[in-house]
């Protein structure tokens, strides 16, 4: 298995908790230990002949309490303790933290050294695994019992000691591996643990507490991995399904984007159509006419020629306008208002239409694609007004309130809306498209001889 991203950066985040938990702890233990100290310091100079340490390693007469081993397994101080130098106090607890500070911080270096995360591969995470689980035990058992008396030097205090790391690591165990691991995991930390309980010879009342806090620490170990586990399990099926709806997302996107330059395209090749092809059509016609009158009416023939320069310059400028609004990029330049009141204004100033234009400007911010389909949407309206209507006057009005509303209305000739595409109106259903794509609704109400009337709203 190799270590990927996210379980080295937890590797680092745990060498942090594991750093940050023993400032506390040792902040915790000056708190606890300052004041025997001082106590110690004062009856010293009060007292100096009732300071008589004993010699290591020599029981009290008559005091079954104190450890063969000079050591405090249950926390309960001998005389020796009691009458030590300050300076040997603390030994035990100076070389505690020592020692799980030299541990973290090489934990933290190999947690943020790359290369020795190349070199060893498959080992890697397992290795840094093995230390924050087995360096608390080893430490814990073999310096905590020699501590001076206080709450933390007891078997309930050394379980305290050590459990927040081993929490850390059984985190990184469920992050990581599954249900058996978690189960290996929690069995081995407490086999390790009773284990050296043994060796250092912790008196038997001792080894009952800790066996007992053993049991229930493995118990909840296993219970709480099964958990982390499991919403482990989740947040890797649904990143991998958001992945997979992203990609979708991503096709989809990419085939609307083809589909819009498609309606695009068709929608040019119409407005083309009824252009530059109709111009071309009557400058055919006109000049065949002219050609049959050659040799007849000279004056008809200059007639029908006039008429052909006439529709040659009508499809010039057409075509030019065509073009000019291919390259133009009025929306993004102007804003959603502006760009439809010069399409009116154009539309109008070319085709002598009384126009009125209603508003509301400076509207508010619409995301682009909404943007772009409202400019299209009226963009395509005026076509029509102008190319099919035969109209005299429209209006074009635009608020945004709860939604945004854009009006388009002409007094022109109308046309029957029941027929799906009618006669020499075009572009109505990739009008209905784009609405409906943008989340918005498209409602086109016309009479034949009473106009018609475009509202969209998104």
């Amino acid at each position: 298995m190799n270590a990927s991203h996210d379980s080295t950066r937890f590797l680092r985040i745990a060498a942090w908790i594991w750093i940050g938990y023993l400032i506390a702890m040792a902040l915790m233990d000056f708190a606890l230990y300052t004041p025997q100290v001082q106590s110690m310091i004062a009856s010293t100079e009060t007292n100096p002949l009732q300071v008589q340490p004993l010699p290591q390693n020599q029981p009290l007469p008559n005091n079954p309490q104190v450890n063969p081993l000079g050591q405090n397994p249950l926390g309960q101080s001998p005389l020796g303790q009691q009458n030590a130098r300050p300076r040997n106090y603390l030994l035990p607890v100076y070389l505690y933290y020592a020692v799980n500070s030299f541990v973290a911080l090489l934990f933290l270096l190999f947690a943020h050294w790359d290369d020795i995360q190349k070199k060893l591969g498959s080992f890697y995470y397992p290795l840094l695994l093995l230390v924050i689980s087995a360096a608390p035990i080893i430490i814990n058992i073999l310096v905590v019992p020699r501590f001076p008396q206080g709450p933390l030097s007891n078997a309930e205090g050394m379980a305290l000691r050590q459990l927040p790391v081993l929490f850390v690591a059984l985190a990184l165990v469920a992050w990581e591996y599954q249900l058996p691991h978690i189960i290996f995991f929690s069995i081995s930390t407490t086999v390790l643990e009773l284990g050296l309980i043994l060796f250092a010879s912790i008196q038997s009342r001792s080894i009952f507490v800790f066996l007992f806090i053993a049991i229930i620490r493995t118990i909840s170990f296993i219970a709480l991995g099964i958990f982390i586990n499991l919403l482990v399990n989740r947040l890797r099926t649904q990143s991998e399904s958001l992945r997979e709806a992203n990609t979708n997302l991503s096709h989809y996107a990419s085939t609307l984007e083809q589909l819009a330059v498609s309606r695009e395209r068709n929608r040019l090749a119409r407005e083309l159509h009824d252009t530059l092809a109709h111009s071309l059509t009557a400058i055919s016609v006109s000049l065949e006419t002219a050609k049959a009158y050659f040799d007849i009416d000279v004056n008809k023939t200059l007639e029908f020629i006039d008429k052909s320069l006439d529709a040659t310059r009508k499809g010039a400028d057409e075509t030019r306008r065509a073009l000019k609004a291919l390259r133009s990029s009025s929306l993004e330049d102007m804003g959603l208002g502006l760009a439809i009141q010069r399409a009116a204004e154009s539309a109008a100033a070319r085709f002598h239409l009384n126009l009125t234009l209603d508003l509301k400007n400076p509207m508010p911010t619409l995301s682009p694609d909404v943007e772009q389909t409202i400019f299209r949407v009226a963009q395509e309206s005026i076509e029509n007004i102008v190319n099919h209507s035969r109209a005299k006057n429209f209006s074009v009005h635009l608020e945004s309130d709860v939604h945004t509303t854009l009006i388009v209305q002409d007094d022109g000739i109308g046309f029957d809306t029941k027929s799906k595409e009618p006669t020499g109106h075009f572009g109505l259903v990739g009008m209905y498209e784009r609405a409906q794509l943008a989340g918005g609704k498209l409602k086109i109400s016309s009479e034949k001889g009473k106009g018609t009337k475009v509202v969209l709203t998104i």
